[in-house]
């Protein structure tokens, strides 16, 4: 098995070159997702009104698409800001926030899969569910495992042309062909809501620095938060007191960190 990338470039890219991270996220996230790019040395800006982000896109070095909170007014913002960003190739993420729980979800998310997303970021029933839409025929098994998760990330991958990170106890990301698992984190991590789409908004950011290479880019952002997740866990007595420890431990986190502590390993997609 050939050796897991180094990772620290990425992390060095990013804090020698803040990019210009353009959420457009729940209202639960805002504060959350900001704080967690500003730690990691990103710029972020939070504008979903879509009077402005046609002329904002193309300003930002990426864009972060998360449909927690959706409505009409955002839904429309989103899929006017994911077309303008494949016009000016700038890169953007989808975070398809719990897709499967609403018809209305699933037409959006369908509609965005088709600007293109560079990569595509969600729990296993997100990725199961957003597999489905991709690839008609293929529905969403309630009692589908971790595997059929990792199966369906590598057909959507492949479908999508993009990369498709699943988030859980140990992460995977593949491009359909290559796939990277990132161990790590904390237990105390599910207690805290938002985590998952301030992750989103770090691979938005992690994307304007991947070098062609957005595969291994992912992973970085991926393993700052496997790493300063079971850094802050080790302070923390409780969800309250995580999340202040986890914005800490993202801070003071080193490129070097990524290239000496992370559990990072690739396997063969399947």
């Amino acid at each position: 098995m050939p050796p897991a990338p180094a990772l620290s470039h990425y992390f060095t890219a990013l804090r020698q070159h803040p990019p210009l991270t353009h959420c457009i996220t729940n209202y639960v996230a805002m504060n959350s997702s900001a704080n967690v790019l500003l730690a990691l040395g990103a710029s972020p800006a939070m504008l979903h009104a879509t009077e402005e982000v046609d002329e904002f896109v193309p300003l930002s070095d990426a864009l972060s698409i998360n449909i927690g909170t959706v409505s009409s007014p955002w839904a429309n913002a989103m899929l006017s800001a994911t077309r303008t960003a494949r016009a000016h190739n700038i890169p953007w993420v989808l975070d398809p926030v719990a897709v499967g729980a609403t018809t209305y979800r699933q037409r959006l998310c369908a509609d965005l899969l088709k600007h293109q997303p560079r990569v595509i970021r969600g729990n296993a029933s997100e990725i199961l569910t957003l597999n489905g839409i991709a690839n008609p025929g293929r529905g969403v098994d309630s009692t589908a495992s971790a595997e059929d998760a990792y199966m369906a990330a590598c057909r959507l991958a492949r479908k999508q042309r993009c990369i498709v990170g699943v988030s859980g106890d140990i992460d995977l990301m593949t491009d359909g062909d290559s796939t990277l698992r990132v161990t790590g984190g904390h237990t105390l991590m599910p207690r805290v809501t938002t985590l998952g789409c301030a992750l989103s908004a770090s691979v938005a950011a992690f994307m304007a620095v991947a070098d062609e290479q957005p595969l291994e880019a992912t992973a970085a952002a991926f393993g700052c938060f496997a790493l300063a997740g079971a850094r802050a866990g080790v302070k923390a007595e409780g969800p309250g007191s995580f999340m202040p420890a986890f914005l800490d431990a993202l801070y003071q986190l080193t490129p070097q960190d990524l290239d000496q502590h992370l559990s990072l390993e690739l396997i063969d997609a399947l």
